[in-house]
């Protein structure tokens, strides 16, 4: 409850210097023992992180028998990661988001995509995906190789990544933010043609390090 507080709490300051004029703000701004994460990934010191469930959307964008993009989120993630910020090549990273979670603005279709017509989440409830390998492109992108399992079906898949922020975070726990895009084919995984030739699986999360 109080990592939820400060967080919000930080959002909020944020939010009201930039109506005020947008100055630029350091961490002496934010509420004490608040950190401002920034581009330095050394700020985010080795050991064993996990997901922040509060501070994570994992998104599913899926054609719309080729008019738009519909989007769909899954509520439920956790994961870990194991980071150390000078040799980034050698993290690991295993993540789990549990299918059943779905949820679209169409009426009562999230049920329909959760049930045994798309993603079987009573037979399935789990969608993983285990890295195996890293690669810094530069200071702040890199690549993410990996076995994605859906329905289960394990395919390698790639996430390129994005640093958002590295920081102290609050109540000693250093935190990592990343925004992450990866695209898999929906035949491999066993849907039909209607949800056409791709689907971009999009992740923005911060992972924290317990003290």
């Amino acid at each position: 409850m109080l990592r939820t507080i400060a967080g919000v709490a930080a959002v909020f300051i944020s939010v009201v210097a930039v109506a005020a004029g947008g100055a630029a703000q350091s961490s002496s701004d934010l509420p004490p023992g608040v950190y401002r994460g920034g581009q330095n990934l050394a700020e985010a010191r080795a050991g064993t992180y996990t997901i922040d469930p509060d501070h994570t959307a994992v998104l599913a964008r899926v054609q719309h028998i080729g008019y738009a993009w519909l989007v769909f989120r899954f509520d439920k993630a956790s994961g870990t990661l194991g980071w150390d910020p000078a040799a980034p090549e050698k993290s690991t990273l295993s993540v789990a988001v549990q299918t059943a979670s779905i949820t679209s603005n169409v009426k009562d279709f999230s049920k329909q995509l959760a049930g045994d017509d798309f993603l079987k989440s009573a037979k399935f409830p789990e969608a993983t995906f285990v890295s195996t390998a890293f690669h810094r492109t530069d200071s702040t992108h890199g690549k993410v190789d990996g076995r994605f399992t859906l329905m289960g079906t394990t395919k390698p898949v790639t996430f390129e990544v994005e640093l958002v922020g590295a920081g102290k975070g609050w109540e000693d726990r250093p935190r990592l933010g990343v925004h992450a895009l990866a695209r898999i084919v929906p035949q491999d995984y066993g849907f039909p043609a209607l949800f056409g030739n791709t689907i971009e699986i999009v992740v923005d999360t911060e992972f924290e390090r317990a003290p």
